[in-house]
């Protein structure tokens, strides 16, 4: 008689999820996988800003989980939201539409990933979107292709003004990528599109209280980025915290009058990442303690003390001062698989996680990117190359790495912007739903 399969839940489809479930696809019929998210699909996060900028499509970015994983025989995905940890039970709860069930696991990966932070002013989402999901990409889209069609119909100077202002907070890579394309779809995208109005003349601006932007970079090439964002007309202001934000403009500690009230329509928020709330959810059935930015402090092997089926892995994790970036998630996924598989093969020995860094990359413009690659340091049309490759090497399937190469063909190469297609629903959604 045959051993029943041993039962693994993977909670989370981004990059630590789905590596995880790829290598335990090797452990064929020995191994019984579940895939729990709120989502069904993978979502390729890198590229969202791109996605908001009208680039590309949600479909080019975020393929089904159940089709990524189709061939994968030993693999189930189950859509729903994990409300709650049993770890001595070994189950977890998941819920879709008010309706709960229990799932059961021998192993437990999770792999939640993080969601934006606004550093105890939550009020700030509602004028100021983060860039975390397909929904915040599309709001933003809205907003964004928006502002320009309120500008055009717009006869006060002052409110056109305001409409064609952009803030983004946050001076880190999604920050400054965003800014960039915002840039670049002023000043040459939407070239003669619009009668009224000169695109050209909207305003960007970029803010971060911290005193350097990019602060992953080496500094000549942080250097070399601002200087790009500045030939292309973006404003930035370092060392520079908000101190509020409303439905027209940014409020700033700043003195300079112009830089202290900012009125602008369209705020985008990129200044900072917290975990996902099943880190909370984890400490108070286990007792595992939590960083301040609400991270799963784990043993050296990504499991929790006193949990060795319990593994945390990319943002939910917080181990030796890991950056939660795509490359830190895809190794802890596999590095969580592997250890289930040696220990299904009699080695239960416990393997510390080793990370491999890989290199930072951020596109600023057109043809313009960073890249710090070991002792290699990139920038300008050799440095965007890279970032071209990179991100369509780590893509998910042909059909999309096909379907992104065609669409930046038509934005990179020629001046316009395949998915600008925007819906009252999508710019507004978020005011609606709070005033219901």
């Amino acid at each position: 008689m045959s051993e029943a399969p041993h039962r693994v839940v993977i909670v989370g489809s981004g990059f630590g999820g789905l590596f995880a479930a790829r290598r335990l696809g090797r452990a064929g019929a020995a191994v019984e996988l579940t895939v729990v998210d709120r989502t069904n699909h993978h979502l390729f996060q890198p590229l969202l800003y791109q996605m908001a900028t009208g680039i590309l499509a949600e479909g080019d970015i975020a393929p089904p989980i159940r089709d990524v994983l189709r061939r994968q025989r030993n693999a189930r995905v189950l859509l729903g939201e994990v409300v709650d940890i049993d770890a001595r039970s070994r189950r977890v709860d998941v819920e879709l539409l008010g309706e709960r069930s229990e799932l059961p696991y021998d192993s437990l990966i999770l792999a939640a990933g993080s969601r934006q932070s606004y550093f105890g002013h939550d009020e700030f989402e509602r004028h100021a979107p983060g860039l975390k999901t397909i929904d915040d990409a599309l709001e933003l889209r809205g907003r964004i292709f928006g502002a320009f069609e309120m500008a055009e119909r717009e006869l006060d100077p002052r409110a056109r003004r305001r409409w064609l202002t952009f803030v983004v907070v946050g001076a880190g890579a999604t920050g400054v990528e965003m800014a960039g394309q915002i840039a670049e779809l002023a000043h040459r995208a939407l070239r003669g599109n619009f009668r009224a109005i000169d695109p050209a003349s909207a305003r960007v601006v970029l803010l971060d209280a911290a005193p350097t932007a990019l602060a992953a970079f080496p500094a000549s090439l942080r250097h070399k980025a601002i200087a790009v964002l500045e030939r292309h007309g973006v404003e930035v202001h370092l060392g520079t915290s908000v101190t509020d934000v409303d439905a027209e403009g940014v409020s700033t500690d700043a003195e300079e009058p112009g830089l202290a009230r900012i009125e602008a329509a369209t705020k985008v928020w990129a200044a900072g990442v917290e975990a996902s709330a099943l880190g909370a959810i984890l400490a108070r059935d286990t007792g595992a303690e939590l960083d301040r930015a609400g991270r799963v402090r784990v043993n050296a092997d990504c499991t929790i003390p006193g949990h060795p089926e319990v593994f945390v892995v990319g943002d939910l994790m917080s181990l030796d001062g890991l950056p939660g970036v795509a490359e830190v998630a895809m190794q802890s996924g596999v590095h969580a698989a592997a250890t289930i598989q040696r220990r299904l093969s009699g080695d239960a020995r416990a393997r510390p996680f080793r990370y491999r860094d890989l290199g930072t990359m951020a596109s600023v413009a057109r043809f313009r990117a960073i890249a710090a690659i070991g002792p290699l340091r990139a920038s300008g049309l050799f440095g965007w190359l890279l970032w071209l490759l990179v991100h369509l090497a780590f893509l998910t399937g042909f059909k999309n790495r096909f379907a992104v190469l065609a669409n930046w063909a038509i934005a990179f190469v020629g001046r316009g912007r395949p998915q600008r297609a925007i819906t009252l629903r999508q710019a507004f959604a978020r005011h609606m739903a709070d005033d219901r």
